[in-house]
């Protein structure tokens, strides 16, 4: 999951580690994990409901070609509907009512729930559960 940076943000000065070991017990925070994700734009992390931190692997070319397609389709389907629906890729992560920030191949969200949330919460994990996950 990548994030942007929030404007006017100072970012604190980072350590670059070669590898790093987790204790199986440690446990994140939403807010947590968003920082964790910003200095580490490469990682694929997840959190769950626990806070437990989960790493993901990256996807294969077979995987990701139909992950591509997929948003393909989606984008095709709603431009030529009337739908008012935000797509988002699997990059992204939505923060859950049980604490969880999971992310799906891709996901729609309905327009006036999209705009109901603040910039803040949009740039970050956003609050919603989509209207439509895969």
């Amino acid at each position: 999951m990548a994030l942007a940076p929030s404007p006017g943000t100072a970012q604190p000065p980072e350590q670059e580690l070669a590898a790093l070991r987790l204790p199986l017990d440690l446990r994140l925070s939403p807010q947590q994990l968003e920082r964790v994700c910003r200095a580490n734009r490469d990682a694929l992390l997840e959190l769950a409901a626990d806070g437990q931190l989960i790493v993901m692997k990256a996807t294969g070319g077979e995987t990701s070609n139909r992950n591509s397609r997929l948003l393909i389709q989606l984008g095709i389907a709603l431009h030529q509907g009337d739908a008012k629906l935000r797509i988002l890729d699997s990059s992204g992560g939505f923060l859950l009512t049980d604490g969880a920030v999971l992310s799906t191949e891709a996901a729609l969200v309905r327009e006036e729930r999209w705009q109901a949330l603040t910039p803040d919460q949009r740039r970050g994990f956003p609050p919603v559960c989509p209207d439509l996950a895969i």
